[in-house]
């Protein structure tokens, strides 16, 4: 599978109203602001979010390698609130470490061991930057009253790098009946941290993960119209909709002595699916092709053994058997299935896919000009351990 997700090593919601108070377990993450009706000043909550470098690099370097990669950010949504306008979130770098923490947003007494709007690791500790940025960085509000900020910063992040040719704004607009899962192109980011571009003498970890906020007309506003809440569910959740950043790449071959079928009425059997795997393995899905109804001939051998290959324009796609969603969609980049002499295949990184659940395989094609998408319960299971 060239659509290789992985799940945040940590996350959590930096919140105004509350300067020191940690949420790095909470199972929500918030991106709002608000106006309460106590208090003039709006409120405001910000995500932060991080994945492993290291599995960033062994992806780029060593599956993608040289050919071109698309990336995206996604999450996925568990409560929207006050969208009656186009509201658009952003996503940026993160510049400097912040630390993950134990606390929840409800916690009473409030837990303050990790990052908060104020701080960057714990309460009393590495507070946000609000001048004096590094290069290509900046920062949140300078904390004044008028804002709502007495308490003062909502993190840094990086607007670009010094590879001029690559923007890392990062934006998806909102309608009123819009999908609200983010799903966010973040490939320029991606390749700012792979290629160290964004301020490598100052800041040698270059990836500190992605801040998440309101673009500048809906944060802080003080209308009572304008209420955007977004909420979306965190790695610490018990569903399986955590956050995913999608790396995908081209990984098709086409290069066959197999005669292409031509009939819409075909037969495609799934070979090389013993129906469970392992978390940590790599799969390849060989297709047996053939005519529903093969015309007869004179030969020694069975008619039904003959392979034929699909058209060059044949994708694959996911869905979890349960929820009946797309964890992978079709794509005409990144999902095409491939062919060899011998049969026409894809491979599927399992650790992109959540373990303990059931999941079905479809196969789309197109040929004379009708479009065929072929669902025949091919079901496989992927384990823990």
């Amino acid at each position: 599978m060239a659509v290789y997700k992985l799940f945040p090593e940590k996350d959590t919601t930096l919140y105004s109203a509350f300067p020191a108070l940690n949420t790095g377990i909470d199972a929500i993450l918030e991106i709002s602001s608000t106006v309460p009706s106590i208090s003039p000043s709006p409120r405001v909550a910000r995500s932060l979010l991080q994945f492993n470098q290291i599995e960033i690099e062994d992806i780029i370097t060593n599956k993608v390698g040289d050919s071109d990669f698309s990336s995206s950010l996604r999450l996925y949504a568990s409560e929207i609130q006050g969208i009656n306008l186009d509201t658009t979130l952003e996503v940026f770098p993160v510049s400097g470490s912040w630390g993950n923490g134990t606390g929840e947003y409800g916690d009473l007494p409030q837990t303050t061991n990790g990052s908060s709007w104020k701080y960057t690791s714990y309460s009393g500790s590495g507070i946000w930057i609000t001048g004096g940025y590094r290069t290509y960085a900046t920062g949140s509000y300078t904390g004044s009253i008028s804002q709502g900020l007495q308490n003062g910063v909502g993190g840094n992040w990086y607007t670009g790098s010094s590879d001029t040719s690559r923007s890392l704004y990062s934006t998806q607009t909102f309608g009123l009946r819009s999908i609200k899962d983010l799903n966010v192109d973040v490939t320029n980011i991606i390749h700012a941290w792979h290629t160290a571009s964004i301020d490598p003498p100052i800041n040698p970890i270059y990836n500190n993960g992605f801040l998440i906020k309101l673009s500048d007309p809906s944060e802080f506003s003080t209308s009572k119209a304008i209420q955007p809440v977004f909420k979306y569910y965190s790695v610490d959740t018990n569903t399986i909709y955590p956050p995913t950043l999608e790396i995908k790449w081209d990984d098709s071959s086409y290069s066959t002595t197999l005669t292409e079928i031509s009939t819409t009425d075909l037969f495609i059997g799934l070979d090389s699916n013993p129906g469970e795997f392992r978390l940590d393995s790599i799969n390849r899905f060989s297709l047996n092709v053939r005519p529903e109804f093969p015309v007869r001939k004179f030969q020694t051998t069975s008619i039904y053994t003959e392979n034929y290959a699909l058209p060059s324009s044949s994708y694959y796609a996911i869905k979890d058997l349960d929820t009946n969603e797309f964890v992978v969609d079709f794509d005409n980049n990144f999902t095409k299935i491939s062919c060899d002499n011998n049969s026409n295949y894809f491979d599927v990184y399992m650790n992109g896919l959540e373990p303990e659940r059931y999941y079905k395989i479809l196969i789309k094609t197109k040929i004379n000009g009708s479009v065929i998408v072929k669902d025949e319960d091919y079901y496989f299971k992927v384990v823990n351990g």
